[in-house]
């Protein structure tokens, strides 16, 4: 759950993104130019985290009363090297952090850091993260409660899509990705899991919410929705200006999260009771359509 310490919107001197150039960070900073907040991005080019003066220089380029975004993490995290690689760039973060007088800080994590439940997540839920990646993220929320002092928030997003998705993930990106070029999606099995999908923008909006609020605390983004890949995919399909086929495969193992990953946005609609996620037929067509632009 989220704590406002602003009874309403205020604009913060300044945000700090770092890891601007990212999914996340670029959308992040799109709205809050828009919103007319001061925005310093951040990315490898001012700023490489894994370098040995890293804390210095990020540490030179933040101001007392910042608010700070760490949207820069080495993601999708698979295997041991790049855990230690992210907990080096996390070091960077809180070290730097730790040199100025930060108003806020704002963690994007991931629902990596939960194990698998049969009913609607909740920012409640255990954390039992069954991947590196998630344990990647796990170790990053520590670290940021236990050394950042200035006010934390963290948003755990689920699979996120859009259309600047560096990733190309299995899903709404990789599928729309494929019908543009007419060819076949593939699934995995039946595409018969079902899992939650969030718009880029949305994350970004809520984003920019917390901000404004100064909040603290943990918050799920997802939808709130769950639709199968197979379903996902009869939606593009259904817009592409081409022929494409879904073509079913064997499963070479179990079916991730059991096959079914829903979440509860009770939080969200507590702490933004205005706001609307975008469901998925709906985001789909503004990917579309502003892939087409």
């Amino acid at each position: 759950m989220l704590r406002h310490l602003e009874p309403a919107p205020v604009k913060p001197r300044r945000v700090v993104v770092v890891g601007a150039a990212g999914f996340v960070g670029v959308a992040v900073c799109r709205q809050l130019v828009a919103a007319g907040v001061e925005t310093l991005p951040v990315t490898r080019a001012e700023c490489d985290l894994l370098d040995a003066n890293a804390i210095e220089r990020l540490a030179n380029l933040l101001r007392d009363g910042d608010a700070i975004v760490a949207a820069s993490a080495i993601a999708p995290c698979k295997n041991i090297d790049m855990l230690i690689d992210n907990m080096r760039l996390t070091r960077a973060l809180v070290g730097a952090i730790g040199r100025t007088n930060a108003s806020h800080v704002v963690n994007i994590s991931s629902d990596a850091v939960y194990g698998d439940e049969p009913v609607p997540l909740t920012e409640s839920a255990p954390a039992a993260p069954a991947s590196f990646h998630g344990a990647m993220h796990l170790a990053r929320e520590i670290t940021f409660q236990s050394d950042v002092k200035a006010p934390l928030a963290v948003l755990r997003p689920t699979l996120i899509y859009g259309s600047d998705d560096p990733h190309n993930g299995y899903g709404p990106n990789r599928f729309r990705r494929l019908a543009a070029k007419g060819e076949d999606i593939v699934l995995f099995g039946a595409g018969e899991e079902r899992r939650d999908h969030v718009w880029i923008e949305d994350v970004a909006e809520i984003v920019v919410r917390v901000l404004l609020r100064r909040s603290t605390g943990v918050l799920n983004v997802a939808s709130g929705a769950t639709h199968s890949f197979r379903a996902i995919a009869d939606l593009v399909v259904a817009s592409s200006r081409h022929k494409v086929a879904i073509k079913d495969t064997p499963r070479s193992g179990p079916m991730p999260h059991d096959g079914y990953r829903p979440f509860d946005v009770a939080a969200t609609r507590a702490a933004f009771p205005d706001f609307q996620y975008t469901q998925l037929a709906d985001g789909l067509n503004k990917v579309r359509q502003a892939g087409n632009a």
